[in-house]
């Protein structure tokens, strides 16, 4: 299996994954924040399917992120536990940890790719993944920030959340 396969498959498995956990989390907003993820997954395996195949293919910028600023709105109203069932904060952690091999594969395949048009593909796809792993960061640092303020208080100042 080469690298583009091997990209393909992580694509499936993150897509997968979060189609689960859209699944799992249907009676709370974090549902759509999944479904936009595993489509966007979705479309990145297209896009390297395409590249695999050597069929012509057209970099477009996944703007239904943005949509994710307005559910993190709306998480506000929500208490921590509401939204953290028992492995919740596991579940954000492991897809931390997707993004960030799918990041580190995309660097390793742009260091060497030979084309523009591949670099030009892996540089999009890390940007992606980026704006993915950004989200999910956030989402544990929602989760864990309150533990860390009440644990530390007296222990410097905090920056806003």
């Amino acid at each position: 299996m080469n690298k583009l396969e091997f990209a393909i498959n992580m694509e499936m498995e993150g897509r997968q994954y979060y189609l689960e956990q859209a699944e799992k989390n249907q009676d709370n907003p974090l549902n759509k924040i999944f479904i936009i993820l595993a489509d966007s997954e979705k479309e990145h395996e297209e896009l390297l399917r395409r590249r695999l195949n050597n069929e012509e293919y057209t970099l477009k910028e996944d703007n239904s992120i943005k949509d994710v600023e307005s559910v993190f709105q709306g998480l506000k109203d929500y208490e921590a536990s509401d939204i953290r069932k028992t492995t919740q904060l596991d579940v954000y952690r492991l897809a931390v940890d997707i993004e960030e091999k799918s990041i580190e594969l995309y660097q390793s395949m742009l260091k060497e790719a030979e084309s523009d048009k591949d670099k030009q593909l892996f540089e999009f796809l890390l940007k992606e993944e980026n704006k993915h792993l950004t989200l999910f960061d956030e989402l544990v640092k929602m989760l864990t920030r309150p533990e860390e303020w009440v644990e530390s208080a007296e222990f410097g100042l905090r920056e806003d959340y």
